[in-house]
């Protein structure tokens, strides 16, 4: 069976929003889905790392040839043996059922409680059949809120129309993958992470450090910026980076 996640620190924090307060009545909360990270990114370059397992169970971190940061989420994935099972059987499964099953499926398993759902804290939209399957659940569940940062922007383009006619349903495009040139194209929102936060001002990005511009549906239509943030492969430029922010932003806490 499917199995969700309870929010982490950083999206607990929606809970203060009165934005989001309709979606979080009687006691909801907000949750995520997750899956394996780097596995199911089909589309990831910049950010893209994944969890290989050797023959006696070993679990370690093979950064992509692209890799300009590391994915925070594949991270955790090395760290905590809980994390990276939950997320393995999510996508095992997920990968033996077709279009309409995952849609079943990703219902039965939701938590009753859920509110918000993050879609996903890790892994991506790995098919287009996979984003339908969420659409599908969206439409079914109207006062549940869904959202995702993604670099599967092609299926976000196919699906454009009835994503923008779902109100529940709230997309990020997120740089660094092999379809950035959809995001300018097609006009979609985005997000970037940046090193340092006069980066951020320069391009005229207010950061996000809770979630909150990614999940507000009244925000769907603004850009915004991620500071480097998770684990760092020791003596890159990201992880100097994230050193240096110690203490500000989402760093102060």
């Amino acid at each position: 069976m499917l199995k969700y996640s309870k929010a982490n620190a950083k999206i607990k924090a929606l809970q203060c929003y009165t934005t989001l307060q309709p979606y979080l009545e009687n006691k909801r909360k907000v949750y995520s889905f997750d899956l394996l990270s780097g596995h199911s990114c089909p589309f990831a370059l910049e950010c893209l790392a994944k969890v290989v397992v050797d023959a006696s169970g070993q679990r370690t971190i093979v950064d992509g040839k692209w890799a300009k940061h590391r994915c925070f989420s594949g991270s955790t994935e090395v760290q905590y043996p809980s994390v990276y099972a939950l997320r393995k059987g999510n996508f095992d499964l997920l990968r033996t059922l077709g279009r309409h099953q995952i849609a079943d499926a990703l219902q039965d398993a939701m938590p009753d409680n859920l509110g918000i759902c993050r879609l996903h804290v890790g892994g991506d939209l790995w098919k287009s059949s996979y984003l339908q399957s969420w659409l599908d659940v969206a439409e079914a569940n109207p006062d549940r809120l869904f959202y995702a940062y993604t670099k599967s922007i092609r299926y976000w383009v196919t699906h454009r129309q009835r994503i923008e006619d779902t109100p529940n349903v709230v997309l990020t495009a997120s740089y660094g993958g092999r379809d950035d040139s959809l995001i300018d194209a097609h006009g979609l929102r985005s997000v970037r992470v940046v090193y340092t936060e006069q980066e951020a001002s320069d391009q005229g990005l207010p950061i996000d450090h809770d979630d909150s511009h990614a999940a507000d549906p009244t925000q769907r239509d603004q850009s915004f910026a991620l500071l480097i943030h998770g684990v760092q492969p020791r003596g890159s430029a990201a992880a100097a980076a994230k050193q240096a922010l110690q203490g500000k932003g989402s760093y102060s806490r």
